[in-house]
């Protein structure tokens, strides 16, 4: 299953990398007298409300929402992973209002977080990826201070600290290496994580504006035409079902991969 998501995944990646390529059409590019039509020959997967070309749309709001994901879950992980390992590795007063301030962060619902965020500094593309990305920290924090409490009492670190390796150095050399697999799978996780969120961001109108072709505000134009034109919501779902899908598979593969106690059990 990890083999089929890494397919799909790079499905997709080959699609954002040379959409302008793939394309038939201008995704842009209105013809009233061809709006809601049908697929066909001509319009493979059919047209928008404004007689667009759906399936060049879709291709090109692959490069949006990748972008939309990568942006968020690296602003959770340069803000989360830092602020983790700090807080677990140092501990005191510090770890504990740090901890605080997480479990406030994660009584709010991610998308929900989100979504205030949005509220507060306005719909758009860049506000809905910063939005997204904030809701991540409290997730790589935790996970992050997870692994940095049982690495931090290994025998290597205190061999560090015998010889008189400063603390930072520590973290960086001894510490950090050893928590990247942790990373790696939530990073993977949290991908299809903010392709969902995002793409609900722009379904509610509060992400990436028109006429941006990105999936999730294709949906909520599509909602008004659902029982006339059914491909028009179909196939932008079917694309947020498909790169979810496939990065879930490859983060659940690479879990595998890199927990030795699973690797061992199998």
């Amino acid at each position: 299953m990890a083999v089929v998501g890494m397919i799909i995944v790079l499905g997709f990646l080959v699609v954002a990398a040379f959409a302008p390529q793939l394309s038939p059409r201008d995704p842009m590019k209105f013809s009233l007298a061809n709006k809601l039509k049908p697929p066909s020959a001509t319009f493979p997967l059919g047209t928008d409300e404004l007689g667009r070309d759906l399936l060049s749309r879709i291709l090109h709001g692959t490069r949006v929402s990748l972008l939309m994901a990568v942006v968020s879950v690296a602003i959770g992980l340069v803000i989360g992973t830092p602020v983790g390992a700090l807080s677990a590795f140092y501990g005191g007063t510090a770890d504990l209002l740090t901890q605080r301030l997480v479990d406030i962060l994660m009584a709010f619902p991610g998308i929900l977080l989100a979504i205030v965020v949005v509220a507060v500094l306005g719909p758009g593309l860049w506000n809905a990826m910063l939005a997204v990305g904030i809701s991540f920290v409290p997730t790589y924090v935790r996970v992050v201070r997870g692994a940095v409490l049982e690495i931090r009492t290994r025998e290597y670190v205190e061999a560090a600290r015998a010889v008189g390796t400063g603390n930072l150095t520590i973290i960086r050399r001894h510490v950090m290496p050893n928590c990247l697999a942790p990373i790696i799978v939530l990073s993977t996780l949290q991908m299809a994580s903010a392709i969902l969120w995002a793409s609900g961001l722009g379904y509610l109108g509060l992400g990436a504006q028109p006429p941006t072709p990105e999936w999730g505000t294709m949906l909520g134009r599509a909602q008004e035409y659902v029982r006339v034109a059914w491909h028009y919501a179909t196939f932008p779902g079917v694309a947020i079902a498909l790169a979810v899908l496939g990065f879930n598979l490859v983060g659940d593969g690479l879990r595998d991969a890199l927990d030795p106690r699973l690797r061992g059990r199998l």
